[in-house]
């Protein structure tokens, strides 16, 4: 759904272990719960790296360069222990800011079947991008997951590094992008 996306805008870990690094794969048994992903309306958007990710659900591959703010994304991966506590915590984001803020999901280093089963089994539908191969991990010299990127109106991001419960991730919206989350 397009929900968390406007139409005109497109972590040390505090639990060890979780690096960006897993098996990647194609499998795809398990049926997606997230939703479909919209294309950035503008493609001269952020100053995220110039790469482009497919959509999980299929349709077209989204181009993170041409992301207009505000917007946040998560980088997680469902072997990551971090990321499973803080993914739901980002679709309740998503869920409060729809049509403030386009919030996205990138699954890293994962499997399909394992990233959806973990979605559907946590109520998480954010539009979600696929990166097995962690082309977006690298090009932000991130190591640990989970990561989140927050963009401003202007293309400027921030990388975060940590994982945040909600009160956390409710103040650095508002610090990195202007927009009040409700409470």
């Amino acid at each position: 759904m397009t929900r968390a996306f406007l139409p005109a805008v497109a972590a040390l870990m505090l639990l060890a272990g979780c690096t960006a690094a897993a098996g990647s794969g194609t499998d795809d048994d398990t049926p997606s719960p997230f939703a479909a992903c919209a294309a950035p309306a503008d493609s001269t958007g952020s100053r995220l790296p110039d790469i482009t990710l497919d959509c999980f659900t299929g349709g077209a591959p989204v181009r993170l360069a041409g992301l207009r703010g505000p917007a946040v994304i998560n980088i997680w991966s469902s072997f990551c222990g971090p990321c499973r506590t803080e993914l739901p915590v980002i679709q309740q984001l998503a869920d409060k800011t729809a049509g403030k803020l386009t919030v996205l999901g990138v699954d890293t280093g994962d499997t399909r079947d394992a990233a959806a089963s973990f979605g559907a089994d946590h109520g998480v539908s954010l539009p979600t991008l696929f990166d097995p191969e962690q082309k977006l991990v690298a090009a932000l010299g991130a190591v640990n997951l989970p990561n989140t990127v927050f963009v401003d109106a202007t293309g400027k991001f921030y990388l975060h590094r940590l994982p945040m419960d909600a009160a956390e991730l409710s103040d650095l919206v508002a610090e990195h992008t202007g927009v009040t989350v409700p409470r």
